[in-house]
């Protein structure tokens, strides 16, 4: 391959790391067009490095390379995959520092974010480094006599995971490498925004010995990401797609995957709700809060979105909430000190400021911060505290993704409930209350697939990760149920002669 470049010195330990063409069938390529695109520093606002523009036109042969490779690779055992696993679980510890300045500059996290993304993203090569060896049947006793029901599991063959920017590490590897421990092969594309974190993986994945054409990556561009996207979930080659991001796109990806009835894995928006009552440990529950709601800036699926706060600890809270958000240090992701970076997309900005005004025009009050930050000519917005927000502000019912926290008063459990409920998503909830039974109340009246329990971020990999409603279905993560949505199950009934 040509000798990759970057426009900035990455001061990487190890700068064969640095890949900057799209993998496909163990190749480094360009595009077809040979049209390229740059990668931003959302930190700076500058160009740091660019990648090939793959596509709907490349699709096709890196789904032929990718069924190829799959005819192969689902001969290869339960213990075969495991140890090309353990291989690139070793070769992605190696490079953790590097891997983490990547992550810094496309996404514009802090360095401290982005060693516990990867600390993250990690734990999924090495869970499934074991689940590809805990994949089993089952036997049936059958109700006819002399006949014997049973069960195996198999892998579906050429996948698709469609990525977003905000954790491209772990969604790579969340997805990659329960595919790939189960036999399946897979063609990632990631976001416009960072596709290098995903090709350095491809890069440790060709390294750790994985045949061509098992793990393929396609960088494109946002305006061509539609048509290529388009083309993979209808490509008759590929049997399943999982895709992270929105919920008005995991609806229109649904529509593609109809056309051939792909098995599907949606993690979509998520609105979520984070409730504290009059009994909870106010400390226990801003730091949970604070972590969740500014991890990232804010730009995080189950992030806390709506928090309402009991009014016998409304103010205390709110006040509590304000001063731990003033702390808080905003600037580029490498300068020391920083515990909160910019926005990915210069978009995002806009969001979260028209939010704020909305809510002021809607009786709310600024705690603190609550406007855009001229720094570096980065993407930045001040961390915001608003009280008094009520049903009626934007804030209430669209997903931020941006560094502003809403606090909303309630009375009683039941209000609670109902307001939490009050929307078409359901990622996550969060509960933080010292009382037993409301807690159990909590876990099984508030409509969301993962509830945190005096717990803020609960994402782990042995914890199955997935949403209901409108906030998609399937499960990534977690023992069995991860690693079954790239299985088939195929029953045989056997009948004996001689035999009871």
């Amino acid at each position: 391959m040509d000798e990759a470049h970057a426009f900035v010195n990455l001061d990487l330990k190890s700068p064969e790391l640095f890949r900057d063409l799209a993998y496909v069938n163990g190749k480094w390529i360009e595009a077809k067009s040979g049209k390229r695109f740059d990668i931003i520093d959302p930190g700076c606002n500058k160009t740091f490095a660019t990648c090939p523009d793959m596509s709907a036109d490349d699709v096709d042969d890196a789904v032929q390379a990718a069924h190829e490779a799959f005819k192969l690779y689902r001969t290869y055992t339960p213990r075969a995959r495991a140890d090309l696993l353990s291989k690139f679980d070793g070769l992605i510890r190696q490079h953790k520092e590097d891997i983490a300045t990547i992550l810094v500059y496309e996404t514009g996290k802090p360095l401290a974010e982005a060693y516990a993304e990867f600390e993250y993203a990690a734990s999924f090569t090495r869970w499934f480094t074991g689940e590809a060896e805990r994949v089993q049947g089952t036997t049936f006793q059958a109700a006819i006599p002399g006949r014997r029901v049973f069960t195996i599991k198999q892998p579906l063959g050429v996948t698709a995971a469609l990525m977003p920017w905000n954790f491209p590490i772990a969604m790579v590897l969340r997805k990659a490498s329960a595919a790939l421990a189960a036999g399946c092969t897979m063609i990632a594309k990631p976001s416009p925004e960072t596709p290098l974190s995903a090709l350095t993986l491809a890069y440790l994945a060709e390294k750790a010995g994985f045949p061509k054409g098992v793990f393929n990556v396609m960088p494109t561009t946002l305006e061509n990401t539609p048509a290529l996207s388009e083309a993979l979930c209808k490509h008759l080659l590929v049997k399943k797609v999982t895709f992270t991001g929105s919920t008005r796109v995991g609806k229109i990806l649904s529509a593609h995957c109809a056309h051939s009835l792909k098995k599907l894995t949606l993690e979509l928006g998520g609105n979520c709700p984070f409730l504290v009552f009059d009994d909870a440990n106010l400390e226990q529950a801003s730091d949970a809060l604070m972590t969740l709601k500014f991890r990232h800036a804010g730009q995080a699926c189950v992030t806390a979105n709506r928090v309402y706060v009991q009014r016998g600890v409304y103010e205390k809270f709110a006040n509590v909430l304000a001063e731990k958000t003033r702390q808080l240090q905003v600037g580029h992701g490498l300068d020391k000190g920083t515990t909160m970076g910019p926005l990915t997309v210069p978009t995002g900005i806009d969001k979260v400021a028209a939010q704020v005004e909305d809510a002021k025009n809607h009786g709310g009050s600024i705690l603190t911060g609550g406007n855009r930050m001229n720094l570096n000519n980065g993407f930045f917005f001040e961390p915001t505290v608003i009280t008094n927000a009520s049903s009626s502000m934007k804030v209430a019912s669209e997903e931020t993704f941006g560094p502003l926290l809403a606090l909303f008063p309630f009375d009683t459990e039941e209000e609670a409930t109902r307001a939490a409920n009050n929307t078409s998503m359901g990622l996550a909830s969060y509960c933080f209350t010292k009382n037993i039974d409301r807690m159990w109340r909590m876990f099984e009246n508030l409509e969301a697939g993962m509830i945190g329990m005096n717990t803020g971020n609960s994402s782990a990999t042995e914890s199955p990760f997935g949403g209901i409603k409108d906030s998609g279905f399937g499960k990534e993560s977690g023992k069995d149920v991860a690693i079954n949505e790239y299985l088939i199950t195929k029953t045989g009934t056997l009948t004996l002669e001689g035999q009871y």
